[in-house]
């Protein structure tokens, strides 16, 4: 995902325009032909978990129901 957003092909102001998946898909047989890896459901199946799981993470941080919860540098 990092690769596909440098070549910037397929940035949009909230997250990636139409058709990343498929790319995302072709990029990915290049590294790994015998995958058999698809954008459905594979890979858009890993990303919704992926959203998941880190914005559970970001709340926790920087939520604005995270309790003060975060890193303190002092300790």
């Amino acid at each position: 995902m990092v690769e596909l957003h440098n070549v910037g092909t397929f940035n949009a102001d909230t997250g990636f325009k139409a058709g990343y998946l498929n790319e995302m898909e072709r990029m990915l047989e290049k590294v790994l032909p015998y995958a058999m890896l698809k954008a459905k459901p594979n890979l858009e199946s890993r990303i919704r978990t992926l959203k998941r799981d880190w914005a559970i993470i970001y709340n926790m941080l920087r939520g604005k129901d995270n309790s003060d919860f975060g890193w303190d540098e002092h300790k």
